[in-house]
């Protein structure tokens, strides 16, 4: 039994929950929906949960799995991911453990050891490691208490994360019948929560979907200017200049542009990292334990990074090139402000950004349905990206949430663009397009509306289409036909560098020439934004305005926890996170009574570190 657990009783209550979550985690009661799905667990029944990320996810299965008889089984897609779970375990006094390709034989042998004494809460696993038959019959031989799936949007063809290997997860409903089963994610939509259900084989599972919003989050998105790269750039590192000693992500959508951006931070002074497929595994490790490990880092990174990854005090992320999806534009947001203090994401977007978009999932091999359904998702995150309407609340809607209101302090909110009805000039650009044959690009067809082609030829200057739209500017109708490109109504082809525009979807084509879509389209300047004012608020915004003696504090017990960190090979934040020192700093508590009602600082925290933490105060007093 491990030795940090409450005695288990035949049928553990909410109570024993709560109880075992302020012990623990220091917290004193549930966020949201978290004592419904831990309630449902307890009680023997499947769940599906779907939180938002930050909303504590993991606790929902990792309390009952200390307190049902047996063993929790989860099963988690990344290496990286169940390290991290189970390093911030141990530090809290939970019994955990994982199985991958990087724990030694002799640790194997010592986990199967552990697990078969009862000496183990829960034990993490990879689906490629389910997938083998001795792994599988050694869980036979093993109580299990539940089985967690985590991060199970990966089981769903129709979600952003789709990973093979979930599929198979089904057959733990045979190969384990009558032990719980819980899978948690924070995005999935309707289908991809319908796909989970089915998949899994959950259909008597209770579904419960929490709200999408993260108030704490200030999102904003910037039209890149004319496609360049090099402007591009230019913007990512004002960005991050502008948010000094700030952790952060900045995602680009290629290996090259990683370590492009990366170089061209440091170059700045920034303490850039650069992360992604391409390197060796070892180094990619080094890079994320630097990130982890290291205050005001800025992690550059394709999507290969951040599943999971609980750094909770990142300030911001910064999309250099635009995700997939709404799916994985809300999680990978989500990396920032995970400790629930003010953070901020920042996406730069532009027509080539979509076209690329479109050419990577042309080329990836899936069923046509599924194929559609994923340009329909890509084109509904552009649409937000160049709409007028709040941020949070479009994305919040697309989840489900048609209550969701507006959010108050997004760039839409806070500075509502100008809108025009472009109806007539979007009839007059794909009739330009039409009747130029499909063969030249965006500048050239602005040119042919305004009358000021070069070295015009008779042919042209013959077409209907010619100088038809000398009434707009140049500007406005580069906005026009970015925006048709971001609808559909145009598509781009590629052309070996030189993209060539095309009419995209007949039947929505038809429907503009008839006047039955009304083409609305927003006026947004192609520059990045300056931090906005904001009304702070939590604890973080004491950083700003706190006396000269808490700061003082509160870098001292960030010291103490670096050294802490380093002698232990962790992360700073699962010791302790930023909010709970700062906290610790502003209260100041003088005994292990007092600093035992500091929220995040659970019973094994307490006996492990607070004569270090007193003592670290008390250095700081001197």
């Amino acid at each position: 039994m491990p030795a940090d657990s409450l005695p288990i009783s035949a049928s553990p209550s909410l109570a024993d929950a709560r109880a075992t979550l302020e012990r623990v985690w220091g917290h004193p009661d549930f966020r949201g929906r978290q004592a419904e799905v831990v309630a449902e667990v307890l009680a023997g029944r499947d769940v599906v949960a779907v939180l938002p990320t930050g909303g504590g996810k993991s606790v929902c299965y990792q309390i009952p799995a200390m307190l049902r008889p047996g063993l929790g089984l989860v099963v988690s897609p990344l290496i990286a991911l169940m390290t991290d779970q189970v390093e911030a375990l141990k530090q809290q006094g939970v019994a955990a453990a994982r199985l991958d390709s990087g724990v030694s034989l002799d640790d194997r042998s010592e986990i199967w050891r552990a697990a078969r004494a009862g000496e183990l809460d829960l034990l993490y696993v990879s689906p490629e490691g389910l997938a083998q038959p001795h792994l599988i019959d050694r869980l036979h031989d093993l109580p299990l208490s539940l089985i967690a799936i985590d991060e199970a949007h990966c089981v769903s063809q129709w979600g952003h994360d789709f990973r093979p290997d979930y599929r198979t997860l089904g057959r733990l409903a045979e190969l384990f019948p009558g032990v719980p089963r819980v899978a948690v994610t924070a995005t999935a939509d309707a289908r991809t929560r319908e796909d989970i259900v089915r998949s899994l084989r959950l259909g008597e599972a209770r579904v419960m979907v929490d709200s999408f919003a993260r108030p704490n989050l200030q999102l904003s998105a910037v039209r890149k200017e004319n496609g360049s790269r090099a402007r591009t750039d230019a913007a990512v590192i004002e960005l991050v200049r502008q948010r000094p000693g700030k952790s952060g992500v900045v995602y680009c959508g290629s290996r090259d542009g990683c370590e492009r951006v990366a170089q061209a931070l440091r170059d700045a002074g920034t303490n850039a990292i650069a992360y992604h497929a391409g390197m060796e595994a070892r180094d990619r490790d080094r890079r994320l334990e630097r990130f982890l490990a290291e205050d005001g880092a800025v992690m550059v990174a394709t999507i290969a990074f951040g599943m999971g990854v609980d750094k909770a005090d990142v300030r911001f992320v910064i999309h250099a090139d635009p995700p997939g999806s709404l799916e994985a534009y809300w999680q990978e947001i989500g990396r920032a402000g995970r400790d629930g203090e003010p953070a901020e994401g920042v996406t730069l977007y532009g027509p080539s950004d979509i076209a690329w978009t479109l050419r990577r999932l042309e080329g990836r091999p899936m069923a046509e349905e599924v194929k559609a359904v994923q340009v329909k998702k890509a084109r509904q995150l552009f649409a937000m990206l160049d709409g007028a309407a709040c941020r949070p609340q479009a994305v919040r809607r697309y989840f489900g949430e048609g209550d969701a209101g507006p959010c108050g302090v997004c760039d839409i909110c806070q500075d509502p663009p100008a809108r025009f009805d472009a109806t007539v000039q979007a009839q007059k650009a794909l009739a330009a397009v039409q009747r130029l044959g499909e063969r030249f690009g965006r500048g050239r067809i602005i040119d042919h509306l305004l009358g000021k082609t070069r070295d015009v030829q008779p042919w042209e200057t013959a077409l209907s289409t010619w100088g038809i739209g000398a009434d707009t500017g140049q500007h406005a109708w580069r906005d026009v036909l970015d925006h048709l490109l971001f609808e559909g109504l145009l598509v781009e082809n590629p052309n070996e560098g030189k993209p060539l525009v095309m009419l995209g979807d007949p039947e929505a084509v038809r429907g503009v020439y008839r006047g039955e879509r009304m083409i609305e389209v927003r006026l947004a300047p192609a520059r990045a934004p300056a931090p906005r004012e904001r009304v702070r608020t939590g604890r973080n915004a004491a950083l700003e305005t706190m006396d000269a003696d808490v700061r003082a504090r509160f870098e001292t017990l960030r010291a103490w926890r670096r050294d802490r960190a380093a002698e232990q090979r962790v992360p700073p934040y699962v010791i302790f996170q930023d909010k709970t020192l700062l906290e610790i700093a502003m209260v100041e508590p003088g005994d292990l009574e007092r600093l035992a009602h500091i929220p995040g600082v659970g019973q094994t925290k307490l006996d492990r570190y607070g004569k270090g933490v007193l003592a670290a105060l008390t250095q700081s007093a001197a």
